[in-house]
Protein backbone atom coordinates (compact mmCIF):
# COMPACT_ATOMS: atom_id res chain seq x y z
CA UNK A 1 0.00 0.00 0.00
CA UNK A 2 1.52 3.36 -0.76
CA UNK A 3 2.38 5.60 1.55
CA UNK A 4 -0.18 8.55 2.04
CA UNK A 5 1.58 11.31 3.17
CA UNK A 6 3.83 13.25 0.61
CA UNK A 7 7.64 11.89 0.39
CA UNK A 8 10.71 14.67 -0.34
CA UNK A 9 14.17 12.62 -0.69
CA UNK A 10 16.55 15.67 -0.09
CA UNK A 11 20.37 15.65 -0.88
CA UNK A 12 23.12 17.15 1.10
CA UNK A 13 20.24 16.84 4.03
CA UNK A 14 22.47 16.18 7.65
CA UNK A 15 23.56 19.95 7.69
CA UNK A 16 23.63 23.63 7.06
CA UNK A 17 20.52 25.00 4.83
CA UNK A 18 19.76 20.79 4.15
CA UNK A 19 18.76 20.03 7.76
CA UNK A 20 16.60 23.47 7.75
CA UNK A 21 15.12 22.13 4.71
CA UNK A 22 14.38 18.81 5.83
CA UNK A 23 12.68 20.36 9.03
CA UNK A 24 10.58 22.59 7.34
CA UNK A 25 9.39 19.80 4.79
CA UNK A 26 8.95 17.47 7.53
CA UNK A 27 6.72 20.53 9.83
CA UNK A 28 4.48 20.51 6.30
CA UNK A 29 3.68 16.61 6.11
CA UNK A 30 6.58 15.36 4.17
CA UNK A 31 8.16 12.03 4.70
CA UNK A 32 11.90 12.71 4.01
CA UNK A 33 14.69 10.80 2.55
CA UNK A 34 17.76 11.99 4.36
CA UNK A 35 20.58 11.53 2.21
CA UNK A 36 23.76 12.40 3.33
CA UNK A 37 27.56 11.33 2.00
CA UNK A 38 30.30 12.05 5.53
CA UNK A 39 27.70 13.63 7.85
CA UNK A 40 26.45 10.13 9.54
CA UNK A 41 26.69 11.78 13.18
CA UNK A 42 24.41 14.50 12.15
CA UNK A 43 22.21 12.61 9.68
CA UNK A 44 21.61 10.27 12.56
CA UNK A 45 20.48 12.63 15.25
CA UNK A 46 18.33 14.88 12.74
CA UNK A 47 16.24 11.40 11.61
CA UNK A 48 16.70 10.42 14.94
CA UNK A 49 14.98 13.67 16.34
CA UNK A 50 12.22 13.90 13.34
CA UNK A 51 11.28 10.14 13.82
CA UNK A 52 10.51 10.27 17.56
CA UNK A 53 8.10 12.68 16.52
CA UNK A 54 7.04 11.25 13.71
CA UNK A 55 7.43 7.24 13.64
CA UNK A 56 8.90 5.62 10.98
CA UNK A 57 8.69 9.58 8.83
CA UNK A 58 12.50 9.83 8.03
CA UNK A 59 14.91 7.26 5.85
CA UNK A 60 18.69 7.34 5.99
CA UNK A 61 20.57 7.41 2.80
CA UNK A 62 23.89 7.57 2.62
CA UNK A 63 25.95 8.11 -0.76
CA UNK A 64 29.05 9.84 -2.73
CA UNK A 65 26.34 11.20 -5.38
CA UNK A 66 29.38 11.25 -8.06
CA UNK A 67 29.62 7.40 -8.32
CA UNK A 68 26.85 6.02 -11.13
CA UNK A 69 24.90 3.89 -9.10
CA UNK A 70 24.23 6.26 -5.85
CA UNK A 71 21.44 8.54 -7.59
CA UNK A 72 19.47 5.94 -9.06
CA UNK A 73 20.46 3.53 -5.55
CA UNK A 74 18.56 6.73 -4.13
CA UNK A 75 15.57 6.60 -5.57
CA UNK A 76 14.97 3.11 -5.27
CA UNK A 77 15.14 2.77 -1.57
CA UNK A 78 13.71 5.58 -1.37
CA UNK A 79 10.45 3.98 -3.55
CA UNK A 80 11.02 0.28 -1.61
CA UNK A 81 10.44 2.17 1.76
CA UNK A 82 7.48 4.94 1.15
CA UNK A 83 6.34 3.08 -2.18
CA UNK A 84 5.94 6.99 -3.66
CA UNK A 85 8.01 9.96 -4.23
CA UNK A 86 6.70 13.45 -4.67
CA UNK A 87 9.24 15.73 -4.74
CA UNK A 88 13.55 16.15 -5.22
CA UNK A 89 15.39 18.45 -3.60
CA UNK A 90 19.30 18.82 -4.86
CA UNK A 91 20.36 20.88 -2.36
CA UNK A 92 24.09 18.75 -2.20
CA UNK A 93 26.67 20.99 -3.25
CA UNK A 94 30.71 22.10 -3.45
CA UNK A 95 32.33 25.38 -3.16
CA UNK A 96 35.65 26.11 -3.14
CA UNK A 97 37.94 28.51 -5.02
CA UNK A 98 39.53 27.72 -8.36
CA UNK A 99 41.82 30.42 -9.25
CA UNK A 100 43.03 30.44 -13.03
CA UNK A 101 46.77 28.75 -13.28
CA UNK A 102 45.78 26.77 -10.13
CA UNK A 103 43.01 25.06 -11.05
CA UNK A 104 43.07 20.92 -12.21
CA UNK A 105 41.14 18.37 -13.62
CA UNK A 106 39.64 16.46 -10.88
CA UNK A 107 38.37 20.22 -9.22
CA UNK A 108 36.33 20.92 -12.76
CA UNK A 109 35.15 17.16 -12.17
CA UNK A 110 34.67 17.14 -8.77
CA UNK A 111 32.31 20.51 -9.03
CA UNK A 112 30.52 19.14 -12.19
CA UNK A 113 29.84 16.13 -10.00
CA UNK A 114 28.25 17.95 -7.14
CA UNK A 115 26.67 21.01 -8.58
CA UNK A 116 25.07 19.49 -12.14
CA UNK A 117 25.92 15.97 -12.54
CA UNK A 118 24.37 14.64 -9.82
CA UNK A 119 21.19 16.69 -10.00
CA UNK A 120 20.96 15.58 -13.65
CA UNK A 121 20.97 11.60 -12.62
CA UNK A 122 19.12 11.82 -9.75
CA UNK A 123 16.05 14.10 -11.71
CA UNK A 124 16.32 10.80 -14.54
CA UNK A 125 16.36 8.33 -11.70
CA UNK A 126 13.23 9.40 -10.23
CA UNK A 127 11.32 10.97 -13.07
CA UNK A 128 8.96 8.22 -12.90
CA UNK A 129 7.89 8.16 -9.49
CA UNK A 130 7.55 12.17 -10.08
CA UNK A 131 5.22 11.67 -12.87
CA UNK A 132 3.15 9.41 -11.41
CA UNK A 133 2.65 11.69 -8.13
CA UNK A 134 2.95 15.08 -10.09
CA UNK A 135 5.25 15.68 -7.64
CA UNK A 136 7.87 18.67 -8.42
CA UNK A 137 12.04 19.24 -8.40
CA UNK A 138 13.73 22.04 -6.60
CA UNK A 139 17.83 22.69 -7.43
CA UNK A 140 19.40 24.72 -4.99
CA UNK A 141 21.25 27.22 -7.34
CA UNK A 142 23.46 30.48 -6.94
CA UNK A 143 23.03 33.97 -7.69
CA UNK A 144 26.77 33.34 -8.70
CA UNK A 145 25.57 31.11 -11.20
CA UNK A 146 24.13 34.34 -13.27
CA UNK A 147 27.10 36.18 -12.09
CA UNK A 148 30.66 35.28 -11.97
CA UNK A 149 32.48 35.42 -8.41
CA UNK A 150 36.19 36.02 -8.44
CA UNK A 151 38.19 33.01 -8.40
CA UNK A 152 35.23 30.45 -8.49
CA UNK A 153 34.98 30.04 -12.46
CA UNK A 154 34.80 26.48 -11.97
CA UNK A 155 32.05 26.97 -9.03
CA UNK A 156 29.75 29.68 -11.62
CA UNK A 157 30.04 27.52 -14.17
CA UNK A 158 28.62 24.28 -12.68
CA UNK A 159 26.01 26.52 -11.08
CA UNK A 160 25.01 28.01 -14.09
CA UNK A 161 25.02 24.36 -15.67
CA UNK A 162 21.96 23.97 -12.85
CA UNK A 163 20.05 26.71 -13.79
CA UNK A 164 19.91 25.56 -17.30
CA UNK A 165 19.22 21.99 -16.29
CA UNK A 166 16.28 23.46 -14.05
CA UNK A 167 14.90 24.89 -17.04
CA UNK A 168 15.29 21.88 -19.68
CA UNK A 169 13.84 19.94 -17.48
CA UNK A 170 10.69 22.22 -16.41
CA UNK A 171 10.10 21.68 -20.23
CA UNK A 172 11.50 17.42 -20.84
CA UNK A 173 9.01 16.84 -17.43
CA UNK A 174 6.12 18.77 -18.01
CA UNK A 175 3.01 18.72 -17.49
CA UNK A 176 3.17 16.14 -14.79
CA UNK A 177 6.55 17.45 -12.97
CA UNK A 178 7.48 21.12 -12.03
CA UNK A 179 11.29 22.09 -11.89
CA UNK A 180 12.06 25.20 -9.99
CA UNK A 181 15.21 26.38 -8.35
CA UNK A 182 15.99 28.71 -5.10
CA UNK A 183 19.35 31.11 -6.03
CA UNK A 184 20.19 31.86 -1.79
CA UNK A 185 22.17 35.24 -1.08
CA UNK A 186 23.84 35.49 2.16
CA UNK A 187 22.12 33.27 4.52
CA UNK A 188 24.97 30.93 5.96
CA UNK A 189 28.42 31.76 6.01
CA UNK A 190 30.53 29.28 4.60
CA UNK A 191 32.67 27.56 7.19
CA UNK A 192 35.89 27.81 5.31
CA UNK A 193 35.21 31.79 7.01
CA UNK A 194 34.81 34.89 5.55
CA UNK A 195 36.69 37.85 6.41
CA UNK A 196 34.61 40.86 8.70
CA UNK A 197 35.34 43.30 5.91
CA UNK A 198 33.73 40.58 2.96
CA UNK A 199 31.00 40.24 4.87
CA UNK A 200 30.02 43.71 5.44
CA UNK A 201 30.72 44.72 1.86
CA UNK A 202 28.54 42.11 0.69
CA UNK A 203 25.89 43.21 2.99
CA UNK A 204 26.42 46.64 2.26
CA UNK A 205 25.50 45.53 -1.63
CA UNK A 206 22.18 44.22 -0.63
CA UNK A 207 19.21 46.33 -1.01
CA UNK A 208 17.95 45.01 2.83
CA UNK A 209 21.29 45.24 4.74
CA UNK A 210 21.44 42.21 6.31
CA UNK A 211 22.24 38.46 5.67
CA UNK A 212 18.91 36.34 5.71
CA UNK A 213 18.49 32.96 7.31
CA UNK A 214 18.33 29.58 5.95
CA UNK A 215 14.52 29.72 7.01
CA UNK A 216 13.97 31.72 4.22
CA UNK A 217 15.50 29.25 1.76
CA UNK A 218 13.56 26.37 3.19
CA UNK A 219 10.63 28.23 3.20
CA UNK A 220 10.99 28.92 -0.86
CA UNK A 221 11.41 25.35 -0.96
CA UNK A 222 8.30 24.67 0.51
CA UNK A 223 6.20 26.86 -1.59
CA UNK A 224 7.76 25.36 -4.30
CA UNK A 225 6.92 22.45 -3.82
CA UNK A 226 3.20 22.31 -2.47
CA UNK A 227 1.87 25.99 -3.37
CA UNK A 228 3.17 27.00 -6.76
CA UNK A 229 0.87 24.86 -8.57
CA UNK A 230 1.32 26.70 -11.68
CA UNK A 231 4.86 28.01 -11.43
CA UNK A 232 7.82 25.81 -13.40
CA UNK A 233 11.28 26.76 -14.93
CA UNK A 234 11.65 29.72 -12.86
CA UNK A 235 14.26 30.76 -10.30
CA UNK A 236 13.05 32.42 -6.86
CA UNK A 237 16.24 34.24 -5.18
CA UNK A 238 16.05 34.44 -1.81
CA UNK A 239 19.19 37.49 -1.65
CA UNK A 240 18.17 40.10 -0.07
CA UNK A 241 17.83 42.03 -3.10
CA UNK A 242 21.59 41.47 -3.46
CA UNK A 243 21.47 40.64 -6.96
CA UNK A 244 20.13 43.85 -8.23
CA UNK A 245 23.16 45.31 -7.25
CA UNK A 246 26.01 42.23 -9.20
Amino acid sequence: MKQARPVALVTGAARRVGAVIVRRLHAAGYDIALHHRASAAEAGALAEELNAARPDSVLRLQGELAEDAVPPRLVKECLARFGRLDALVNNASAFYPTPIGETTPAQFDELFAANARAPFFLAQAAAPALRAAGGAIVNLADIYGERPLRHHTLYCMAKAALLMLTRSLARELAPEVRVNAVAPGAVLWPEAGKAEKEKAAMLAATALGRAGDPTDVAEAVRWLLQDARYTTGEVIRVDGGRSLNL
